[in-house]
């Protein structure tokens, strides 16, 4: 089999999985299994494919499929990797870093600054960051997953997990949201 063949199998069963895990609430929270790993990309041994930056559509997916694949991941406060854990900035950052080399400013207060369009809940779409706090000042970041749904690193003794935003916990504490995916 080719390895782009190979690579699209890989592709469409990562994104069977993420459906999965937005639609069945029990996996959601409980984190992928011990040997999930992101499959590599195919070599590029022709020389003859173009780096396309990633936009709209595909830009949103590829943050999800990323912010999937870290759940279960240890929170530590001011962590930006998997190795050593995410703090919730951290964690947004890291993903956009690390899917569509986007460099994001480090804290949940300076991410709330990013120009862009601000997001009523109802018009929430994949890849958005949702902000929460309290009295006007934010203190938590997540990345929208759709379906009603956010991935995060929510505090200490915790791991980066799927939550459902429309909780009283989380509704009382939101405080707006932000698009910095181009369409």
């Amino acid at each position: 089999m080719s390895p782009v063949r190979t690579a699209s199998i890989r592709a469409r069963a990562g994104m069977a999985l993420a459906l999965l895990a937005l639609s069945w609430p029990g996996l959601a929270t409980a984190g992928p299994p011990d040997n999930t790993t992101i499959p590599p990309a195919p070599a590029n041994t022709t020389g003859r494919w173009s780096v396309t930056p990633l936009h709209g559509t595909a830009a949103a997916n590829a943050v999800l499929m990323r912010a999937i694949s870290l759940v279960g991941t240890p929170y530590v406060w001011g962590g930006t990797s998997p190795d050593g854990g995410f703090d919730c900035s951290g964690l947004v950052n890291y993903v956009f870093r690390d899917m569509l080399d986007l460099r994001l400013p480090r804290t949940s207060r300076e991410l709330a600054e990013v120009e862009g369009p601000r997001i009523s809940l109802d018009d929430l779409q994949t890849g958005d960051l949702i902000f929460f706090g309290a009295d006007g000042q934010i203190s938590h970041v997540g990345i929208y997953v759709g379906e009603g749904r956010f991935i995060h690193a929510p505090r200490t003794g915790s791991v980066v997990r799927l939550e459902k935003i429309d909780t009283p916990y989380w509704l009382a504490r939101y405080s707006g949201a932000r698009r910095v995916i181009d369409p």
